[in-house]
């Protein structure tokens, strides 16, 4: 029995540059940043040293009723629009219940309703606290409640693997149609993390960018003087089926899932691998899959999170897989326009890499000034053609714990 080709029917994401997939492909393409100083009185009253992130474009409460939105943490609500619109998108597939499943990740799930909870109890006491408090902040509050939203009774799975989360739900995703447990998988991720306990742990640590006085342009990767990330919210979802069934019900196909790897580094608990060996393998294992070659790939959406550490690191790890042929590879380190969206982040890049091949043109890398030579990625600032013919694109992402995660999709 042939293995199943799996294909991306519909896309959906709310983000910080555009409150749809197409508007903030559009955005992404216009260059735009979505980073933006922070507008909430907690930043002064903690003396915050970050006092910009990006935030969604849109917020939650303007697209979602009151009585759903009040029910769910932000991270959820997020989820909830992004797979929403993916599900419209796809053509509200006619599926059964026992044969959709849902593969919704993210990298900290409801901290807003567990921190608000807390300030709850300590001020007001215990008769006080909402008991919706755990359904709303557990990690897999989004996946449960897309599960309910959409009647998907074949799995509700989530990944919380950190800034590698969502990738590795579309991976597993992937996988499960495979094995035959699902026809139509709604994948991806969410976060809504812009919290002043995460600001001042992440500033702690040194991983954020300090450009307070120029937030549009703190993210920017493969610069000499990147000084950190910038954190982004947000939610994508992708609607996932088997050929088959994509191609029964006269369904439109963005593109071709075809491969995905995922390894450990077991290096450290934050920093990734300097010799890129697992980052380096999980690129392998997604091309393995896909029974393709290092050569046949056009392009790449890098993880790039304008880290001084964790950009060359990348190079490091796909100079292994491609040698010099990656400075030739268009290269988009989206980042740069979005933010860091956590464990949101690699569901959004999955579908600017399913746009770019769709459009056949590689998304801009803004912010690039002054490039690092020990990150000779080939970027650019503005838009690059693809080209005719076949294109096949991988997406990277690699989180906390030495996760690496990636994704390969080609052409329809």
């Amino acid at each position: 029995m042939s293995t199943p080709r799996i294909v991306v029917t519909g896309i959906g994401a709310t983000t910080p540059i555009g409150g749809t997939a197409p508007a903030s492909w559009e955005a992404l393409l216009s260059g735009a940043s979505g980073a933006r100083t922070l507008e909430h009185d907690w930043v002064e009253e903690y003396q915050l040293p970050v006092k910009f992130a990006a935030e969604a474009l849109v917020r939650p409460e303007e697209v979602l009723e009151r009585p759903v939105a009040k029910r769910l943490d932000p991270s959820s609500q997020f989820a909830l629009i992004a797979a929403q619109e993916a599900w419209a998108d796809a053509g509200a597939p006619d599926v059964e219940s026992e044969r959709l499943g849902v593969d919704f990740a993210t990298g900290i799930g409801g901290v807003w309703t567990l921190l608000d909870a807390w300030d709850t109890l300590r001020e007001k006491g215990p008769r006080r606290v909402l008991p919706m408090t755990v359904p709303m902040l557990m990690p897999n509050a989004a996946a449960g409640n897309l599960s309910l939203h959409f009647g998907a009774r074949a799995f509700a799975r989530t990944v919380a693997s950190a800034c590698a989360s969502s990738t590795e739900s579309i991976v597993s995703a992937v996988e499960h149609l495979r094995d035959g447990l699902a026809d139509v998988v709604i994948a991806g991720g969410t976060e809504s993390a812009i919290h002043p306990i995460t600001v001042a742990s992440f500033s702690s640590m040194q991983a954020l960018s300090r450009r307070n006085d120029s937030p549009e342009t703190a993210s920017r990767p493969g610069n000499i003087d990147r000084d950190g990330f910038v954190m982004g919210e947000g939610a994508a979802a992708l609607v996932l089926e088997t050929e088959e069934h994509a191609k029964a019900r006269g369904a439109r196909i963005y593109a071709y899932v075809v491969g995905g790897g995922v390894t450990a580094d077991s290096y450290h608990i934050t920093a990734n691998d300097p010799a890129g060996a697992g980052a380096a393998r999980a690129v392998r294992l997604a091309l393995e899959a896909a029974d393709a070659s290092p050569d046949d790939v056009t392009h790449i959406n890098a993880h790039a999170t304008s880290t001084p550490v964790g950009d060359p690191n990348e190079y490091v790890a796909l100079h292994h897989v491609f040698g010099d042929r990656v400075q030739e590879i268009p290269v988009s380190a989206t980042k740069a326009s979005t933010g860091h969206l956590l464990g949101g982040t690699g569901a959004l890049e999955a579908v600017f890499t399913i746009l770019a091949l769709r459009d056949r043109v590689a998304p801009p890398t803004i912010n690039l000034t002054n490039p690092d030579p020990a990150v000779p990625f080939r970027l650019s600032g503005e838009p690059t053609p693809l080209g005719a013919g076949d294109q096949l694109a991988i997406s990277n992402s690699f989180g906390f714990g030495g996760h690496n995660a990636v994704v390969a999709f080609a052409t329809a």
